[in-house]
C-alpha cells in the first residue's frame, strides 16, 4: 500500500478528540512537512537549474496535475505575473478536465490517461519548455501519461510526489519525493501531501525567478502595479532599493508612466 493511502497510527484517536486536539493532532503532522521537504533540497535544485536553463533559452514552465495537486499548480502559476512581472504564458498550468476542475472536483479526470499527453500537445509543448508533473501518488494516470508525453517530444521533465519509488519518478529527468508520511485521515492528500507540494512549488517557482533576475536583494523588482495595494508596495520597494524617500519613490514611479513596474526606476 502507497505510504498515503496508509493509517496514520498517531492520529487513529482523532475522532474522540475535542476540537482543539483535533487541532493538536492534524499541527503535530505539519510540523513534519517541512523536514520532509528539505530533505529533497538537492533534488529540488536540480529542477530549479534546468528549468531556468530552459527559460533563458526561450522555453516554458508547464505543470500538469489533477485534482489538488493540479490546482495547487495552477495556483502557482496564476501567481507568476503579477509578483514577478512575467508573462502569462511564461509559465502555465495543465489541469485535467480543463478550467472548470478549478472551481469543482472532477476527480474522475485523474484516469484518462489518454487526455493526459492529448491536452500536453494542445498546449504547445515542445523540446524547449520544462514540465513538472505533481501528483501525491506518484501515478496517477493522467499526469503520468503527460509527462510521457512531454518526455518524447524533448521537454525537461521533472515530478512531485509523496510516496517513494513512484510510478513517475522512473519517467522524468528529476524526480522529487517527499515523505512526509501518512495523511491525518488517512488518503486526504490534500492535507500533508498537498502542503508539501505548495511547498516545493513555491521553492520552484520563486529560486527559479530570483535566477532570473526578477529579484533584487529580496525585493520583487519586477512586481506589475495594478492596483493600489500593488502600487504602494512598488513605491515602498523603489524607496528601499534606491535609498530614497517615499516621496521621491512615488514621483520616479510617475515619470516612467505606464511601464507598469519598478525596474526601470531600479536601474535608473
Amino acid at each position: 500500500m502507497l505510504l498515503t493511502e496508509r493509517s496514520n497510527p498517531r492520529t487513529r484517536d482523532i475522532d474522540q478528540q475535542s476540537t482543539v486536539g483535533i487541532l493538536k493532532l492534524i499541527n503535530r503532522e505539519d510540523a513534519r512537512v517541512a523536514a520532509a521537504v528539505g530533505q529533497q533540497l538537492e533534488s529540488i535544485a536540480g529542477v530549479v537549474d534546468a528549468v531556468v536553463l530552459r527559460l533563458e533559452g526561450g522555453g516554458r514552465l508547464f505543470y500538469v496535475g489533477t485534482g489538488a495537486s493540479g490546482r495547487l499548480g495552477l495556483l502557482d502559476a496564476v501567481e507568476c505575473p503579477p509578483i514577478f512581472g512575467t508573462p502569462p504564458s511564461l509559465v502555465q498550468a495543465i489541469l485535467a478536465a480543463g478550467p472548470e476542475a478549478a472551481l469543482r472536483s472532477l476527480e474522475g479526470a485523474e484516469d484518462d490517461h489518454l487526455s493526459g499527453a492529448r491536452d500536453l500537445v494542445r498546449a504547445g509543448v515542445t523540446a524547449r519548455d520544462a514540465v513538472v508533473g505533481i501528483t501525491a501518488s506518484g501515478g496517477t494516470p493522467y499526469t503520468v501519461e503527460a509527462i510521457r508525453k512531454a518526455a518524447q517530444i524533448g521537454a525537461f521533465t521533472a515530478s512531485i510526489s509523496c510516496n517513494q519509488r513512484a510510478e513517475i519518478s522512473a519517467l522524468v529527468d528529476q524526480p522529487i519525493e517527499v515523505g512526509c508520511g501518512p495523511e491525518v485521515v488517512a488518503g486526504a492528500t490534500r492535507l500533508k501531501a498537498g502542503t508539501a507540494q505548495k511547498m516545493v512549488l513555491n521553492m520552484i517557482s520563486t529560486a527559479t525567478m530570483i535566477r532570473l533576475g526578477n529579484v533584487y536583494s529580496n525585493l520583487m523588482v519586477n512586481l506589475s502595479l495594478s492596483n493600489r495595494k500593488l502600487t504602494e508596495r512598488g513605491i515602498r520597494i523603489v524607496a528601499e532599493a534606491a535609498k530614497i524617500s517615499l516621496e521621491e519613490a512615488e514621483k520616479a514611479l510617475k515619470e516612467i508612466g505606464d511601464r507598469h513596474d519598478c525596474t526601470e526606476v531600479h536601474r535608473r
